[in-house]
C-alpha cells in the first residue's frame, strides 16, 4: 500500500466580501465584483459575496446586527480566513466587527495598499506605498498596541514597508516625516528631468485610464518598452517613459501611469501624487478606455474625478477606445469630454497608426508653420529649428537651407526677422 503523501502546496487565503448598498449608491454590486478581482489580483480566493440594502452605512458596524451574524455563519460554513469590507473603514468600525466576526477584517484601501506594496519594484513606488500605509494606519490608531498589532495584516505576503508598521503612534509619525523627506528628493529629481524635456521640447503624453484598460499593452506596442503587461489590476504602477520615432521623424513620448480605480484610497492618491502628475505636465492626455468592459462610462467617469482631483483640466484629450478586437460591435463608443476619439486594438495593433496621426495633428494645433529659406551661415539657426520643432521637410538649394516646420509658438519668435519678432510673440 503507498504511504499517503503530505499536500504541502500553499493553500490561498479564503475571503469574504461584503458591501453596502445605500440610496445613493447603486453600483455596489459592479463594486464587489471588481473587490473580487483585486482578491485575484493579491492571490486569494472569495468564497462568498454579501450584500445588505440600508438607507445608510452603520456608523458602528459597517452592516447590521442580522448581517453581520449571516457573514459569522459564512465565515463558519466557508473556513474564511478574512473578512473584506467595500468601504474604507472607521476605527470604530474595524475594531467592532473584527469583535463581533471573530475573524480579520480589512478594507478595500488595504486591499489595494497590500496590491501596491507587492508590485512596486522602485525605490520611489516602495516609498510611495509605505508612505501611504503609514498615513493608514496612522489615521486607525485608536489606542495601544492590542489595536496597533491587529492592523498589521493585510492580505498575503506582506509588501515593502509592512515590517515598519508594528511600531506606536510616535514613531509612525517620525517615519512618515522621514519618508516625506526622501520622496521630496525623488520629486525634486522628476522636476530636473521634467525641465530636461521643456529644453529639448519633445512632445510628452501621458497615457492614462482605467486599471486593465490596456496602457501598457499599448505602450509596448508602440516602443517595445518591456513593460510588464498582465490581465490583473495594477499591474503596472511605476511610471514608464519611452520615446517613439514616427517614419516621417516625428519623435513622442509617452508616459504610462498607475490606472485609476473607483474608490481609489485617498492616501494612494496623496502618496503617489508627484508619480500621477506626469499627466499635469504632459502636452496631451491619451485616455486609453477598454471598449469591451460593459462599465466603460463609469470608469471614464472615475479616471476624469481623479484627473480633476490632480487638478489635470486643461489639456487636450485623446480617448483611444481599445479592445476593439474583442468588442461588441453594438457597444456605443462615445467620450463627450475628449477632443478627439479613435477606436484601437493595443494587442493586434488594429487602428494604432490612425491614433498616431490623430495624436501628431493635436500636437500640431498649437504650433506655428515655419516655411523658410536660411543662408548656409545661418547654420545655427537651422539647428535651433531641428531642436525646438518638428521637421516637415527640408531641402538643400543653391541659395541656402529651405526649411518646413512646425514650431510651438512660444519659440516661434527665434525664427522670424527682427520686425517680426514682436508681433510673433505677442501671437
Amino acid at each position: 500500500m503507498e504511504d499517503k503523501l503530505f499536500d504541502t502546496s500553499e493553500q490561498k487565503e479564503r475571503i469574504i466580501v461584503v458591501g453596502v448598498a445605500t440610496s445613493d449608491n447603486d453600483d455596489t454590486e459592479k463594486s464587489l465584483d471588481e473587490l473580487i478581482e483585486l482578491g485575484q489580483t493579491a492571490g486569494v480566493e472569495t468564497v462568498a459575496k454579501v450584500i445588505q440594502n440600508r438607507e445608510k452605512i452603520h456608523p458602528g458596524t459597517y452592516i447590521g446586527k442580522g448581517k453581520i451574524e449571516e457573514v459569522r455563519e459564512l465565515v463558519i460554513k466557508h473556513h474564511a480566513d478574512t473578512v473584506v469590507c467595500d468601504d474604507e473603514l472607521t476605527p470604530a468600525q474595524f475594531n467592532n466587527l473584527s469583535d463581533m466576526l471573530d475573524v480579520k477584517v480589512i478594507d478595500r484601501t488595504v486591499m489595494i495598499l497590500d496590491i501596491f506594496a507587492k508590485r512596486a519594484s522602485t525605490s520611489e513606488g516602495k516609498l510611495q506605498v509605505e508612505l501611504a500605509q503609514l498615513r493608514y494606519r496612522a489615521s486607525h490608531l485608536i489606542g495601544g498596541r492590542s489595536e496597533l498589532s491587529r492592523l498589521g495584516g493585510g492580505i498575503g505576503t506582506r509588501g515593502p514597508g509592512e515590517q515598519k508598521l508594528e511600531m506606536d503612534r510616535r514613531l509612525i509619525k517620525e517615519r512618515i516625516t522621514q519618508v516625506r523627506k526622501e520622496l521630496e528628493q525623488v520629486k525634486r529629481t522628476r522636476e530636473l528631468t521634467r525641465k530636461k524635456r521643456q529644453e529639448n521640447p519633445v512632445p510628452v503624453v501621458a497615457i492614462v485610464g482605467y486599471t486593465n484598460a490596456g496602457k501598457s499593452t499599448l505602450l509596448n506596442h508602440l516602443t517595445g518598452a518591456g513593460v510588464l503587461s498582465e490581465d490583473k489590476l495594477f499591474a503596472t504602477l511605476d511610471p514608464t517613459t519611452r520615446k517613439l520615432v514616427r517614419e516621417n521623424g516625428e519623435e513622442i513620448l509617452f508616459t504610462d501611469t498607475v490606472g485609476f480605480i473607483r474608490k481609489l484610497p485617498h492616501h494612494l492618491i496623496q502618496a503617489f501624487r508627484s508619480t500621477l502628475e506626469e499627466a499635469k505636465y504632459a502636452d496631451i492626455i491619451l485616455h486609453v478606455v477598454d471598449g469591451s468592459n460593459e462599465d466603460m462610462d463609469a470608469q471614464m467617469f472615475t479616471v476624469y474625478e481623479t484627473l480633476r482631483k490632480l487638478e489635470v483640466g486643461d489639456k487636450k484629450i485623446v480617448t483611444a477606445f481599445n479592445k476593439i478586437d474583442i468588442c461588441d460591435s453594438e457597444n456605443t463608443l462615445k467620450d463627450l469630454v475628449a477632443d478627439r476619439t479613435v477606436k484601437i486594438s493595443a494587442k493586434t495593433g488594429d487602428g494604432i497608426e490612425n491614433m498616431l496621426d490623430v495624436i501628431s495633428e493635436v500636437i500640431a494645433e498649437g504650433k506655428k508653420l515655419l516655411d523658410k529659406v536660411f543662408g548656409y551661415d545661418e547654420a545655427s539657426v537651422v539647428a535651433s529649428v531641428r531642436k525646438y520643432g518638428q521637421i516637415v521637410e527640408e531641402e538643400y538649394r543653391n541659395e541656402g537651407i529651405y526649411i518646413k516646420a512646425l514650431i510651438p509658438k512660444e519659440y516661434m519668435y527665434l525664427f522670424v526677422k527682427e520686425e517680426k519678432k514682436k508681433e510673433a510673440w505677442e501671437e
